[in-house]
């Protein structure tokens, strides 16, 4: 779960840091949100497939034999939901606020 959380936050900001090299648009709000919809897809891809290959586990419930593996998946599961959002909602924000901030003191500096 932690690679594949750590993974979609490199996709999407190796993405935004793609944008800014190779279109070099104008900074803020809209290019952040682009970013975002642009990698929407992998993100939500990378985490289903993981979802999908855990709901058989889910499905079965407590039955004999699945002590272990039924608390598993529904921690995982809540972990891949919960990182997808963060991903998708919170790392943009959080690019936003520092990218800004970086882009500032660069042009301060310069």
């Amino acid at each position: 779960m932690c690679g594949i959380a750590g993974r979609n936050g490199i996709i999407l900001v190796s993405h935004y840091r793609h944008l800014e090299r190779e279109e070099g648009g104008p900074f803020g709000r809209e290019f952040v949100l682009r970013g975002a919809e642009e990698r929407s897809s992998p993100i939500l891809m990378t985490a289903s497939c993981a979802a999908f290959a855990l709901l058989p586990l889910v499905l079965a419930g407590e039955a004999p034999g699945h002590e272990i593996e039924y608390p598993m998946a529904l921690v995982i599961l809540g972990g891949l939901a919960t990182s997808t959002r963060l991903n998708l909602f919170f790392l943009p924000s959080l690019y936003l606020a520092f990218a800004g901030r970086r882009r500032a003191s660069e042009r301060e500096g310069s």
